[in-house]
């Protein structure tokens, strides 16, 4: 695979975060058409990471956000933008449910996350290198 496969999707309202999901196994079926196997487990930490910065705009930039995905031979990119500037809070995780684990997560499972915020709000960018 030399080129990247990439996939673009707007969503909005209370089942974002299925669509982000449904968008990243649309990449990924993509690749297999293409003969680029990506592991189940690559997947499922994809699944998570395009969830929470989705979930984040549903909750707390009005809802709307655009998802893009690119899968390139060494790694695949997420990018989550929406209209807000104000840049994710990271705090620790509350027990009664209201939080504070998807900053960590995204940290945990990808390379050079960053929030770039510009003139229309903030894009959330996260890299899951494909060689770990």
């Amino acid at each position: 695979m030399a080129a990247s496969i990439r996939r673009h999707r707007t969503i909005r309202g209370p089942w974002a975060a299925a669509e982000a999901r449904r968008e990243m196994h649309g990449l990924v079926a993509d690749a297999l058409l293409a003969g680029k196997a990506v592991s189940e487990v690559t997947e499922a930490d994809a699944m998570l990471v395009v969830s929470e910065p989705v979930s984040n705009a549903v909750r707390h930039a009005g809802g709307g956000c655009s998802v893009d995905l690119a899968l390139r031979p060494d790694a695949m990119d997420i990018d989550v933008s929406d209209h807000s500037r104000e840049p994710p809070r990271p705090r620790s995780p509350s027990p009664d449910g209201d939080g504070g684990y998807g900053w960590g997560i995204i940290a945990r499972l990808t390379s050079e996350p960053t929030v770039v915020c510009h003139g229309s709000g903030k894009t959330v960018h996260a890299r899951i290198d494909l060689r770990r």
